[in-house]
């Protein structure tokens, strides 16, 4: 409150302090060794002052009445010192005060850390009873968790206390085999307390894993594709599709050209939301941070912004950017509350959530059914993507000769899709039921910010006529 008050007094039109408090603990074993194992502490506040249409971030973890003052008028100088010919301004919001948390029946703290490494211990203890050492050459495993307390004050009134907490698995594995070697990385995770660990089959999902990137390095071999065939990709591949072909470059920061020396700008900023068609009707993509239990789960942004899905496309059509309050001011519309910020440091900005292509109305069996030709890529094993989002490329790693309607045995090694991104949305033509979701860090920014989110799909997904590449030896 003090806070806020000094900096009205010092002239601020606007003023904002987040407190935040983060307690993060992290596991890891690679071949049976314990490599890390420890926690780490941040506490904080990010202030951000705004004055006569300019605005700054500074923040300070010291956190005396005196120090706080002092980040505040630094805050509210910088912000007087950065005017511009056009104001900033914020959108005009809500004025919010309540208190969100994340529900947990069993907190991290409670759970001893030669618990959370056992967990770790145990997965290496099957795969040696299932894998000769030479098969598996590299296993990695990893327990993060984080619990996070947040508080923020605005100078228009909005109070809001959290309680967040987020677990995750992550598994990384080389395979060797008779056709060479393939590498496998997956991760998992939920916004809940120990007690999803518990529930979670980790072992069996690792070894799952093991199997099948086992299989792919003993049995894929080259295939060249002489003409276009149907492929169908899987929730995974559908997942990294939405959320870096569709997502990133539907954050207004980047569209804006805010982003454009760090993170890359974005194809969106030639196409007019609401109207320009950028894939077939078949393709809704949604990002919603309100899912339950969800990776990137919260009820209330950085800015005090209540959370909600948003529908980026929609049957086709482009339909809606991520948005934070300044850059809803800068075209007169509101937040859609995007705005996200990883620790007390960090100043909050456009962000996504969990993206996923939303679910069709088919079965697997029925998209694969009449395709006389095709591959089926369950899963990838690289991408990258230019700075526009626009040119992209998915390597798959576990993928499968589709022939007369029929998923066979016969895998391919590492098929490539390289397409742009409007050329990956008109080719899809259905969608299956069901929602699979991988936990992914999204990063952005400079100072970077890696933050929780989900990336997912339905069962699958199929793409029409798509030249498919990757001979490889």
């Amino acid at each position: 409150m003090h806070g806020v008050e000094h900096g009205a007094s010092l002239g601020a039109d606007y003023t904002e302090l987040r407190y935040v408090q983060t307690l993060m603990e992290s596991y890891r074993i690679r071949n049976g060794d314990i490599i890390a194992a420890g926690s780490t502490e941040s506490e904080g506040i990010g202030i951000r002052a705004l004055v006569e249409g300019g605005i700054a971030f500074v923040s300070t973890s010291n956190l005396t009445k005196r120090e706080i003052e002092k980040a505040v008028k630094t805050a509210v100088s910088l912000a007087k010192a950065s005017r511009r010919r056009t104001p900033l301004v914020l959108s005009e919001e809500p004025v919010v005060q309540t208190r969100w948390s994340v529900p947990v029946k069993t907190s991290f703290t409670d759970i001893p850390s030669d618990t959370k490494l056992g967990r770790l211990l145990e997965v290496e203890r099957e795969l040696k009873g299932i894998f000769e050492p030479s098969a598996l050459p590299i296993r990695s495993a990893q327990i993060v968790t984080e619990i996070s307390t947040k508080f923020l004050v605005t100078s228009e009134g909005t109070r809001i206390e959290s309680e967040y907490s987020l677990g995750r698995f992550t598994g990384m594995m080389t395979a060797k085999g008779a056709r060479g070697t393939e590498q496998r990385y997956f991760s998992r995770g939920s916004t809940a307390g120990w007690e999803w660990f518990a529930d979670q089959q980790f072992i069996e999902t690792f070894i799952e894993e093991a199997k099948a990137v086992h299989r792919v390095a003993e049995q894929a071999k080259p295939v060249f594709f002489e003409k276009p065939i149907d492929v169908i990709i899987g929730p995974e591949v559908a997942g990294i599709i939405a959320h870096e072909n569709c997502g990133h470059p539907s954050e207004a920061d980047r569209i804006q050209g805010r982003e454009g020396a760090n993170a890359g700008e974005s194809f969106w900023m030639d196409i007019e939301v609401g109207k320009t068609r950028v894939g077939s009707p078949a393709v809704t993509i949604i990002d919603d941070p309100t899912i339950p239990k969800s990776g990137g789960y919260y009820l209330y942004d950085d800015e005090g912004i209540k959370a909600r899905p948003r529908h980026l496309i929609k049957e086709g059509i482009a339909n809606e950017i991520f948005h934070d309050r300044l850059t809803a001011g800068r075209i007169g519309v509101q937040s859609n509350g995007s705005s996200r910020a990883t620790s007390f440091d960090r100043e909050p900005i456009p962000r996504m959530a969990n993206t996923y292509f939303a679910a069709g109305d088919y079965s697997i069996n029925e998209l694969v059914e009449d395709i006389k030709y095709g591959v089926f890529i369950d899963n990838f094993t690289e991408w990258n993507i230019d700075d526009r989002r626009y040119q992209s490329k998915y390597t798959g790693s576990l993928a499968r000769i589709i022939r007369n309607g029929e998923v066979t045995d016969e895998y391919v090694r590492r098929p490539v899709l390289e397409l742009t991104s409007r050329g990956l949305f008109e080719s899809v033509d259905a969608c299956a039921k069901g929602f699979v979701a991988d936990q992914a860090i999204c990063g952005k920014s400079d100072p970077g910010q890696g933050i929780a989110v989900w990336t997912a799909g339905p069962e699958a997904v199929r793409m029409r006529k798509i030249r498919l590449g990757g001979v490889q030896s």
